[in-house]
């Protein structure tokens, strides 16, 4: 030891430097493996608990909850007295056991409807594991307070306002994403409130999440969109406003939807284009096609389609001229579509283009014919 000490204070410095630099990189090596090691066990050993846990709440919760003949009457959910008593085990004192519980209930109720998932929310409230929930909203990690919202949302437990509104605006993308999807499931009076303070974008899988939980939930309070389409300055909020617009038919949001005709971002203005033609708003067709040569082709494009889905047959000459004259693919694509969408008041011209298109135009035609094939 004292030779090898000796021969290192006696070296040059960069072999000095080598191996320092290679005691601390075997030290971290060495660390960082037995860091993978004490994972994989604590995981190991975590699942090898649940496997035997997992039989044992499902049996209480089939036995006592899901075929117990007595919860199955007329009196509401939440007044129904559980078997509690069955449900105290001592394994639930550890607080491992109790989320294995909360996830098990959470699952079933997923997948069960009715008295039944009312009679589950009615075990967790009763278990007070929704303490369990609230304590994890309160914790500093993101991760924690997701399971949180996912927890209290779908045992469909009301947060305050001023617990989850702040959240809807946070840094993380997760985060942000589960407390906007639980404030619109859960909030009974505005829903939608968090529209007004949303600063980041919604991005389009936070879109179809949104969509998906507010087309499904029950009684819930729909407000007219168009208050978000005038004054919202998030440009991903009137878009998804104007998607909401075509879903529930909110003919009273059009004067809205008109004025944003004139917005210099032309993404929201075929956006609002789309939603013109989805709503079939025919009184809208001679201002579209007045602003059609100044705009850029993605709107021109909205506008082609607009006039297929409108199918007034007012303007079937326009859509020959643009079918047989723009140097565009897709502009004559969607010309053609609409002409096909137009075909009662077309039936001649229909004719007269597949006889004396060109080759490549007569593909086109064929391809729109197709009843199968959306704009």
């Amino acid at each position: 030891m004292e030779y090898s000490l000796y021969d290192f204070r006696g070296a040059s410095l960069n072999i000095q430097i080598a191996i320092v630099f290679i005691v601390i990189a075997v030290t971290f090596t060495i660390i960082a493996y037995l860091s993978i090691l004490r994972g994989r066990y604590k995981a190991y050993r975590r699942e090898k608990k649940l496997a035997s846990l997992h039989p044992v709440i499902d049996n209480l919760l089939m036995e006592h909850i899901l075929l117990n003949d007595e919860l199955a009457s007329d009196v509401p959910a939440d007044q129904v007295v559980l078997p509690i008593d069955v449900f105290r085990l001592p394994v639930f004192e550890h607080r491992w056991a109790r989320q294995a519980l909360i996830d098990r209930l959470l699952d079933y109720r997923n997948n069960v409807r009715g008295a039944m998932g009312e009679q589950l929310r009615n075990l967790y409230i009763q278990l007070e594991l929704d303490k369990d929930s609230i304590r994890k909203m309160k914790s500093r990690k993101w991760d924690k307070k997701v399971q949180a919202l996912v927890e209290l949302s779908s045992m469909n437990m009301s947060i305050a306002d001023v617990t989850i509104l702040p959240l809807t605006n946070s840094s993380n993308r997760e985060l942000r994403a589960a407390a906007r999807h639980a404030y619109i499931k859960l909030s009974k009076n505005e829903p939608f409130k968090f529209f007004d303070v949303v600063t980041e974008p919604l991005l389009m899988w936070d879109q179809v999440e949104l969509f998906k939980i507010i087309s499904t939930t029950e009684h819930i309070a729909i407000p007219n969109f168009a208050q978000w389409i005038t004054y919202s300055t998030n440009k991903s909020i009137v878009s998804f406003c104007l998607k909401l617009v075509v879903h529930y038919n909110q003919i009273s949001a059009l004067p809205a939807v008109l004025k944003l005709l004139d917005t210099k971002d032309h993404y929201l203005r075929a956006d609002a284009i789309n939603c013109l033609g989805k709503l079939k708003m025919e009184s809208a067709e001679e201002k579209l096609l007045q602003m059609y040569d100044s705009q850029p082709l993605n709107c021109r494009l909205e506008i082609l389609k607009a006039i297929g889905r409108i199918n007034s047959g007012k303007h079937v000459d326009f859509l020959r001229q643009e079918f047989l004259h723009a140097t565009d693919f897709d502009v004559r694509k969607n010309a053609a579509k609409s002409i096909i969408r137009n075909q009662w008041a077309a039936k001649g011209i229909v004719e007269e283009l597949v006889e004396t298109a060109t080759a490549e135009n007569k593909l086109i035609l064929k391809h729109s014919m197709n009843p199968l094939i959306k704009f």
